[in-house]
């Protein structure tokens, strides 16, 4: 949430394997991310299971994927539901500050408030239900007096619906310090897949201050 401008972190996190690329548009590249991509039909879990059920190496490879789920609870074609439950600020050496995501998405007033020149990770905890859910992505913009001063983008991964949530733990930050890095801040977090479908917008406040919030 503070940093150099335009950054953007390598891929981590997925559940993808490289000798399956081709499979589907699950594995677009984020080079390929502002291409239009036209999909086929959309088939619900068990029918893609169903289709390699004779290639012994693909159907295993789809087993794994897809973890726990139990098929025959899904076997309608569904939309992947993906929530975002909590995000928890980590920092060595003092208690992790977790906070839960309000249902509007939006937190009132200052959400929370990082110590200058302080070394931390967020951490996210996401359940996702349904169906698969291919390329998802974080990005976060922040502002201060009207300028932007930060605008990252971390991909996550594709993740398979799974009854306990994922955690997903984001690059080593350090807030900026010094007099004009104190103050208020605003900022926009998303949660986008690759058809650029939406599951969460975050708009909040924090601050930097000398010190972490008593």
């Amino acid at each position: 949430m503070g940093g150099t401008d335009d950054k953007e972190a390598p891929s981590s996190g997925s559940v993808a394997h490289d000798d399956a690329k081709s499979e589907s548009s699950c594995y677009a590249t984020e080079d390929e991310e502002d291409t239009q991509i036209h999909l086929g039909p959309k088939i619900s879990i068990k029918e893609h299971l169903e289709k390699d059920k004779d290639d012994e190496s693909l159907r295993r490879w789809k087993e794994q994927l897809l973890g726990g789920v139990d098929v025959n609870q899904v076997e309608e074609v569904q939309e992947p539901d993906v929530k975002i439950l909590s995000l928890t600020i980590i920092s060595a050496g003092r208690p992790d500050i977790v906070l839960e995501i309000p249902a509007s998405g939006n937190p009132k007033g200052p959400w929370f408030t990082l110590k200058e020149g302080s070394k931390y990770n967020l951490k996210f905890s996401i359940k996702v239900s349904n169906d698969i859910v291919c390329g998802l992505k974080y990005t976060n913009q922040v502002w201060k007096t009207g300028l932007k001063v930060d605008n990252s983008k971390e991909m996550l991964g594709t993740f398979s619906p799974q009854a306990e949530p994922y955690t997903q733990v984001m690059p080593e930050e350090t807030t900026p310090s010094g007099f004009l890095a104190r103050g208020n801040y605003s900022a926009k977090t998303k949660f986008v897949d690759d058809d650029n479908k939406c599951y969460l917008e975050l708009n909040y406040t924090f601050d930097i201050q000398k010190d972490w919030a008593k």
